[in-house]
């Protein structure tokens, strides 16, 4: 009987790789061949399900879309203030899981600025998480514009991740900045 493929399995071990390449050695390190290094198969797998580097970015990207989204999907709380503040945090890297994404993403995040098929996703998200965060300020705090607030938190939050990966704010003081930042808002139109 012959043996049975998972390709979505092989795809997603493949993805994996390439995050791990990314996250030790940067975008530049990303190639056919370090990538099949890192996967262990050979470079012509990584060939059968990528024809292209930009592929496997987006692949990957998409793999670590998902999986932040699962962990903002696991978020719940009745208060709105505390689901937004935990929202937010989550999208830091401060957990294991985050820490070891957060410099894929900022990689994916500097090749978008040059590459418009992977600005696209990006581009295509960012409404629906915009409306979410509003919706969580008004429930709060009705007046003011909640979409404004709440595109300056993402905002602000992307910029505090890439502060953190380079080491110019820790985790308490990321934490301490969310929390001062959520404090303007919530008082911003009372």
């Amino acid at each position: 009987m012959p043996k049975q493929v998972d390709h979505d399995e092989r795809r997603r071990q493949i993805g994996d790789a390439v995050c791990r390449v990314m996250a030790t050695r940067g975008l530049d390190a990303v190639s056919l061949r370090h990538v099949a290094a890192e996967a262990g198969v050979s470079m012509g797998r990584v060939q059968h399900y990528f024809a292209t580097k930009d592929e496997m970015l987006l692949f990957a990207f998409n793999q670590i879309s998902a999986r932040v989204g699962d962990r903002i999907g696991a978020v719940h709380s009745a208060d709105p203030r505390t689901y937004l503040r935990t929202l937010l945090l989550e999208l830091l890297p401060l957990s294991a899981a985050a820490r070891l994404e957060a410099p894929v993403l900022a990689a994916f995040l500097a090749q978008a600025v040059v590459e418009p098929r992977l600005a696209a996703p990006l581009r295509e998200g960012a409404p629906q998480m915009v409306a979410f965060v509003a919706d969580l300020i008004t429930q709060v705090r009705p007046g003011g514009d909640a979409e404004q607030d709440a595109m300056a938190l993402l905002a602000f939050v992307d910029g505090l991740m890439m502060q953190m990966l380079i080491g110019q704010v820790s985790a308490e003081v990321a934490v301490e900045l969310v929390d001062h930042q959520l404090c303007r808002v919530f008082v911003a139109a009372s």
